[in-house]
């Protein structure tokens, strides 16, 4: 059987719209020695006779047809068929680097390690941001023992991850990955990629971060969901994913700092899917994460992302605040109950009690403060999301999440 230094996973599900870019950015790579395995879950559209075009004209392409069963069954499905020393996954809506294979393979190679990390660019409506990994290096099993996993989830900061959730900016070894993709359900579909990174994290004896951005990430409006229609189900969802890093974690980590990190990462994907505002049955309001903005207040939201979107989606059912604007650096044309994106300048003219930014990263966060404060915003106006420890902790038990993360109230 043939064998390839790198096997290349691409799942894919509607997205013909994008998939030739994705697919001719892997088969101009400056790397030669690899496999494109192109996994079609039973994709609807023109997807499927899209893959079966390529792998006519080029003998490096593998297409998979299956019947729809979600993105772990889909990556799951490539693995069994690759041959490749080394894996890496691509989403079929983004793009790579020419080089982005050949210094993923290198940094392995040179540094005999088990897991490479590198940058990448976040495409958002034709404008380019590059994303850096702060802990550049080479870190052993001790020291993936003792500073990476005790951080990789939540590193000190809310809600900051000490390694990025992502699978598409990575490189793992076809040996180790075995162990750890196939134990993942495939009922996991919502945080896939961290069932995988953080998992595979426990068993990794050797880790390259590279600041190198190599991979394009497209964020698009479409695959932002813009409100939760039952939000039982996010949380039975979000709970099968905690759990299950719960139960891969513990055999590595103490139990105090498992539960810090989990309840942190937990509360942070709650807030950005209920838009902030936390309900219980009845609509009876649980939890108000803007500290100091109350019923009424007149705000204005910066963050036109998935987190900014849903904040107005739930105003417009619970009509908690007055928006009087929404604002983003990355200015481009959206509307939601009547509110269009703004550039940040318009803030400075308007009447307004607080302004919330939209954000669960830290990094963010702070640099979006500076950059108000240049066009003159009030800093004291710009709002602090509650991130006290024992709070948050009360607040999951009221939702109806057990100790061991398990959503029990459904």
């Amino acid at each position: 059987m043939n064998t390839a230094k790198v096997s290349v996973i691409v799942p894919i599900y509607r997205i013909e719209k994008y998939l030739p870019q994705c697919i001719e950015s892997l088969l101009t790579q400056s790397f030669l020695d690899f496999e494109l395995i192109l996994v079609d879950d039973g994709s609807p559209d023109n997807c499927p006779q899209i893959c079966d075009k390529y792998a006519k004209a080029d003998p490096r392409v593998k297409v998979i047809h299956k019947e729809n069963g979600g993105l772990v069954s889909a990556r799951k499905e490539g693995l069994k068929n690759a041959t490749g020393t080394y894996i890496t996954f691509v989403d079929g809506d983004d793009w790579v680097d020419k080089f982005y294979l050949d210094i993923m393979f290198r940094l392995a190679d040179a540094n005999k390690a088990d897991l490479v990390v590198t940058g990448h660019f976040r495409e958002f409506d034709g404008k380019i941001e590059t994303i850096k990994p702060k802990n550049v290096g080479i870190y052993d099993e001790n020291d993936l023992i003792k500073e990476i996993l005790p951080n990789a989830i939540y590193n000190g900061e809310f809600c900051e991850h000490g390694i990025s959730t992502y699978v598409w900016n990575k490189l793992f070894k076809k040996e180790l990955l075995d162990q750890i993709l196939f134990n993942v359900p495939d009922d996991v579909v919502m945080g896939e990629d961290a069932a995988i990174t953080f998992s595979y994290l426990t068993i990794c004896k050797k880790l390259v971060i590279s600041s190198t951005p190599l991979y394009y990430y497209r964020q698009r409006h479409d695959s932002i969901v813009k409100s939760v229609e039952n939000p039982k189900i996010e949380y039975y969802r979000l709970g099968l994913l905690m759990n299950y890093l719960q139960s891969k974690l513990k055999l590595s980590l103490y139990e105090k700092n498992i539960k810090e990190q989990i309840t942190y990462y937990l509360y942070s994907q709650i807030l950005v899917r209920s838009g902030g505002l936390i309900y219980g049955e009845g609509g009876n309001q649980l939890f108000n994460p803007f500290q100091k903005v109350e019923r009424n207040s007149r705000v204005v939201v910066y963050s036109s992302g998935s987190f900014g979107q849903h904040i107005l989606s739930t105003n417009l059912k619970n009509n908690f605040f007055n928006v009087v604007n929404w604002i983003d650096i990355d200015y481009h044309e959206l509307e939601i109950g009547g509110n269009s994106v703004q550039p940040i300048s318009a803030a400075n003219n308007l009447d307004y009690d607080y302004l919330i930014v939209a954000t669960i990263n830290p990094s963010y966060y702070k640099n979006i403060k500076k950059e108000l404060s240049l066009v003159g915003v009030d800093e004291k106006k710009i709002v602090n999301i509650n991130t006290d420890f024992n709070q948050i902790a009360d607040l999951l038990v009221l939702l109806g999440f057990d100790s061991e993360f398990r959503f029990q109230n459904i």
